[in-house]
């Protein structure tokens, strides 16, 4: 048996797939956020997806679970496609906000987040710069998730620390039935592509979406943690759920291959020879590409009114 998408994937923005009873998958634009928690009993909200999509939300969750609010809110991290809805709906649920401590400073206000990465090819990539790197304030709300890896609101379910894409980046891992929920640490589709970011290419683990990914060695080894686990099934935060009884193996394949494999590291990039260290973010730390890519532009810029005045 080899691993594959599941079938049963919602075929419309906004409709809910059931991965297991208490767990669910809402496909929304560009990105995935997830429910734990059985139809009509207490649940957590993973994630909260992009700008505009509180709405698809809300009616996604009214759904599952009438009108009972979530327990909680749990962020694998904070980039503006997991966390774009969340202002709206804390507006109508007032719930705590659980992230890794070293999130915490992107999503306090204090520090942004590294640039995103035109170089590392592909449309979305040369997009990228248009997405906002932060910082973003949920102040109010937001908590550091325990020491104890316990998932708040949420019994059997472990936290579990991969940085790479963000240094406070986090995996929600259930050992019971073997399910995890890896945000954006692997995904399954070429999300540096316009069909990978619809979710409309061919499904394949790979690595975090690159443009978005400031340190590649500490993305690779947060991919041997999560294959070391031996998931059942895997969703992630872009593309479909991966199952089956050779999904260990493919994992297992990808993080040993991870810097020769053409789904692992990139083969060009700026973070590829500048990584961004992985500690607590400071305010105040300078972001080379940040300057390079507004220079890049701004350049362009006035080369074209000068050939405009010609």
């Amino acid at each position: 048996m080899t691993d594959k998408a599941l079938t049963s994937s919602p075929a419309a923005l906004g409709g809910v797939q059931y991965l297991r009873p208490d767990v669910v998958r809402v496909r929304l634009p560009m990105v995935n956020i997830f429910f734990l928690g059985a139809p009509g009993s207490d649940w957590v909200l993973v994630d909260a997806g992009l700008p505009g999509t509180a709405g698809m939300i809300r009616r996604a969750a009214q759904q599952v679970y009438g009108n009972r609010p979530p327990r909680a809110v749990v962020l694998t991290h904070g980039h503006f496609d997991h966390v774009g809805a969340l202002h709206a709906l804390l507006r109508e649920w007032d719930v705590p906000v659980y992230a890794h401590r070293s999130e915490l400073p992107h999503l306090t206000g204090q520090v942004a987040y590294p640039f995103p990465d035109p170089t590392v090819g592909g449309a979305m990539s040369l997009t990228s710069p248009l997405f906002l790197p932060g910082p973003f304030d949920f102040s109010s709300r937001v908590r550091p998730l325990l020491e104890g890896n316990e998932v708040p609101e949420c019994p059997g379910w472990r936290w579990v620390h991969t940085p790479g894409h963000t240094e406070g980046h986090v995996s929600l891992w259930r050992g019971a039935d073997q399910l995890l929920i890896a945000g954006d640490a692997v995904v399954t589709t070429p999300q540096e592509t316009v069909p990978g970011a619809l979710a409309s290419a061919p499904t394949v683990l790979r690595r975090p979406p690159a443009y978005y990914t400031p340190n590649w060695d500490v993305a690779r080894d947060s991919v041997r943690t999560l294959a070391a686990l031996r998931p059942r099934l895997v969703a992630t935060g872009h593309g479909h759920p991966l199952e089956g009884e050779a999904l260990a193996a493919t994992f297992d394949q990808l993080a040993q291959n991870f810097d020769h494999d053409p789904n692992g590291r990139p083969g060009r990039g700026w973070y590829l020879s500048h990584p961004v260290p992985q500690d607590m973010p400071r305010p105040g730390r300078p972001d080379p590409m940040r300057g390079y890519v507004l220079g890049a532009v701004g350049a362009a810029g006035l080369l074209w009114l000068l050939t405009r005045r010609r």
